[in-house]
Parts: structure tokens; C-alpha cells; sequence
């Protein structure tokens, strides 16, 4: 799927245009260079510039035309899996910085809103995760007795709070965050692109990466618009790393499957639905392997969506099947209807763990967000200004490892959607 091809989001029709980012004029000579417009690419570029760091981000089509821009906003402090021991167990010292880096990132998220004032319509009411059956419950008891030891404000819920906090009662408790919330991601993509031309820094838009490479002392990016030539380097391409430019970074694009995820945005509520549909506002995921999430945007629509394993007539398809979900789940919402119906790509790893990698001399990238990479991205983005500035990445929070491309990784592409039918089978048993 091309560029042009992608169907046109809700936040798309919504949100205000971004900055003005044409492609460069001819050769650059800078001092950090950055591959991608998206959250940890701008984030990345925002941290440097605001530190007086000459910096360019490239973006191959404009900032948040990706997964950035595309996604349904929830702001989670949390990966979807593994838990804090086994972070820490397989990562060490790098791990627990790692996981104190996720116990912080939502808060980290807002306070940037906050502090360069991004027009993103930011709302942190807490993030809820419901119990889709009973036995689960011991997932949720695990999870908030693991993040309260990294000093994590959760809480575990009964199902009557979870109600409370819903307005549905269909799960069976669970666990929420404070800390969590959602945005609109398009407008946090432009606003903090906005923030990095404000602060110094330069953003071009249809200006794709089609190779780097080491010369001497410095990297040197081709681009159709002239070539970028830099001491510092960040790759932030995450699920696209492979997209736009087949060859830009291979070991990378083969660690990661881009899984379509799909996006929908329902008629706006009115005041007798809003009191029954999360009332409190607050980011809702549960515990479905295919997963049921939602949340209300700024303009009273619930935003929620679904996976397919096959997209033919996809729209169609997902307005039945999360319409009666929606039904299910909240029935004020019975025949609601869907204005906006969208996808594209998420970054998926086979353990559900990012990928960080040192690239060379004052080089990062990483992949692998697995659906849990607003908070993460922007929180990293520091992280990684950090290290291109000259920082042992040894005290950061950057559990690094050397690129692993997954064996037959053209087949797994084709084979990823097929286990939705693994994750729905297991949903429907008890464990």
C-alpha cells in the first residue's frame, strides 16, 4: 500500500494543518540527522534543538503520516507484554532503568504538552484495563503487584468499579493507571513538529531516506533532494522502516511485522450516551488478545476499532462486527454508527519487546512498538537525544541489542493476520 492509499482518518478530517515542511533546497551539512517524522523522530529532534543541537528530520511523505498519526491515541505507560520481572530478568540494570522509563512515559507525555503547550487535545484521566473473564483476574493481580513494586500508582478494580469507571457490566475488574490518557495523535505529530522548527530544528517533508552510510567522521543521507550530511544519526521508522524505501535499513525492517491495525470513530454521543459511555474519560483496553479498546475524543466521538484476517471489504465488515460489539458492550450505543473508518500499520516483534539498537558511531534506531507507542516513542526520544549528545547509553534507559532479522520474514508478513484466529480462540477460554 502506497502513500496515497492509505484511507483518510478521523484526525485527518479534524485536526488543524501542521507547519510548513518542505524538502530541502540541495546538500545539508549538520550536526544530527533524523530519519522519520514520527512521534520518536520528532521527540528525538525536539529534545536536541531545545539543547541547541543543529538537527534536520527527514520524513518521507509528513510528520505523523504514519503510525504516528494513524493510532488511536491512547496514552498506556505499560508494554502490552512482558511484565517488569521479565524485563528486568532478560535486560539487567539497562532493563530496570527500561521499565522505570515505561512507568513514567505517560507523565512524561502530558508534561511535554504542558510545558511547550502542544495544541493536542490531551486529556490524562487515567487508563483502564477490564477482565474479560474471571480467571484472568490473576493477570490483572500480577500486573498491579509488579508495577506498584517499580512504584507505579495502580490499582486493582472489582467489577463493580470497573463499571463505575466504564459505565459497561461486562468485565470482571481489573486494573487502571492515573497516569494514562489519550490524545489526538495527528495534532501531538504536528504540534511537535511545529515545536521543533520553533526551537531551531528543521523538518522536511517529502523528503524520503533512500540510503545512509558512514564517510569518515560522519553519516551522509541521500535524499531525492540532495544528500545529509551529519556527526549524529537517529532511525525512526519503526513499522514503515521497510515502506517507503525497501533498502533503507533491512536487519531493521525484518525484525518488525507491520500488522494493519484498523481505526473507527463513531457519530458523536449525546449527553444521555456520554454518562454511560466511560463517563470519566478514560483510555479503555482490556485483556483480549484481539483487543477491545476505546476512548471519547474532544469532540464526543468514541474511537475505538478491530483486527482483521483478511481486508477484503474490510469497512464493511468491521461496522457489523465492533458495531455489535459496541452494542454488547455499551448498549446506549445500539445502532450508533461509524463517520470514519481507517488503518495502518503497527510494528510488531514476536515477544512484544521494542527493539533499540546502537547502528554505529553515534548512530540509534529502534522498531517494535506493538501498539503501545505513543507514550514509549516520545518517552525514548529523550532517551536517544541523550545518547547522540555523548551519553554512555550504559546509564541510560536503552536495553540495546544487535539486530536479529527474523528467518523467512516474507512468509510471517503474510502469516501475521492469521493469528487473530489463535488470539480469538484463546479469548474465548478460561484460563
Amino acid at each position: 500500500m502506497t502513500a496515497i492509499e492509505w484511507p483518510p482518518s478521523l484526525w485527518a478530517a479534524v485536526t488543524p494543518p501542521g507547519p510548513s515542511t518542505p524538502p530541502p533546497d540541495g546538500d545539508l551539512d549538520i550536526d544530527t540527522v533524523v530519519i522519520g517524522g514520527g512521534f520518536t523522530g520528532l521527540s528525538t529532534a525536539l529534545h536536541l534543538a531545545l539543547q541547541g543541537v543543529q538537527v534536520v528530520v527527514l520524513e518521507a511523505v509528513a510528520p505523523g503520516w504514519g503510525a504516528s498519526g494513524r493510532n488511536n491515541g491512547q496514552v498506556i505507560p505499560t508494554l502490552t507484554r512482558p511484565d517488569p520481572q521479565d524485563i528486568i530478568a532478560r535486560h539487567g540494570e539497562a532493563g530496570e532503568r527500561f521499565v522505570a522509563l515505561l512507568r513514567d512515559s505517560a507523565d512524561y507525555l502530558f508534561e511535554l504538552v504542558r510545558g511547550q503547550g502542544l495544541a493536542a487535545e490531551a486529556e490524562q484521566h487515567g487508563w483502564v484495563q477490564p477482565v474479560h473473564t474471571p480467571g484472568r483476574m490473576k493477570i490483572a493481580r500480577r500486573r498491579v503487584e509488579q508495577w506498584s513494586a517499580q512504584g507505579a500508582p495502580v490499582e486493582l478494580l472489582s467489577a463493580a468499579q470497573i463499571t463505575e469507571k466504564t459505565g459497561s457490566t461486562i468485565w470482571h475488574g481489573g486494573f487502571w493507571n492515573p497516569q494514562g490518557g489519550h490524545v489526538n495523535p495527528l495534532a501531538l505529530s504536528r504540534e511537535l513538529a511545529r515545536a521543533v522548527i520553533r526551537a531551531g530544528g528543521r523538518v522536511h517533508g517529502q523528503t524520503p531516506a533512500t540510503r545512509w552510510q558512514r564517510d569518515g567522521a560522519h553519516w551522509v543521507v541521500a535524499t531525492p533532494h540532495g544528500r545529509v550530511r551529519a556527526r549524529r544519526l537517529m532511525l525512526a521508522t519503526n513499522a514503515y522502516t521497510g515502506e517507503a524505501v525497501r533498502s533503507l535499513a533491512p536487519d531493521l525492517a525484518r525484525e518488525v511485522v507491520p500488522v494493519l491495525s484498523w481505526q473507527m470513530a463513531t457519530r458523536p454521543l449525546d449527553e444521555r450516551q456520554l454518562k454511560q459511555v466511560i463517563p470519566g474519560r478514560q483510555a479503555v483496553s482490556d485483556t483480549h488478545g484481539d483487543l477491545w479498546f476505546m476512548r471519547l475524543d474532544a469532540r464526543q466521538r468514541l474511537v475505538t476499532g478491530g483486527a482483521l484476517i483478511v481486508r477484503t471489504a474490510g469497512a464493511a465488515r468491521l461496522r457489523r462486527r465492533v458495531g455489535a460489539r459496541l452494542a454488547r458492550i455499551f448498549p446506549a450505543l445500539r445502532d450508533i454508527g461509524f463517520d470514519h473508518v481507517w488503518n495502518g500499520y503497527i510494528g510488531m516483534t514476536t515477544d512484544f519487546m521494542p527493539r533499540l539498537h546502537r547502528l554505529g558511531p553515534d548512530a540509534y534506531g529502534w522498531v517494535g512498538c506493538n501498539g503501545r507507542g505513543v507514550a514509549l516513542a516520545v518517552a525514548l526520544g529523550r532517551e536517544f537525544a541523550q545518547a547522540l549528545q555523548g551519553t554512555a547509553p550504559e546509564s541510560l534507559a536503552l536495553p540495546l541489542t544487535d539486530p536479529v532479522p527474523l528467518p523467512a520474514h516474507a512468509l510471517l508478513r503474510r502469516l501475521a493476520p492469521w493469528r487473530l484466529m489463535q488470539y480469538r480462540l484463546a479469548d474465548g477460554r478460561e484460563i
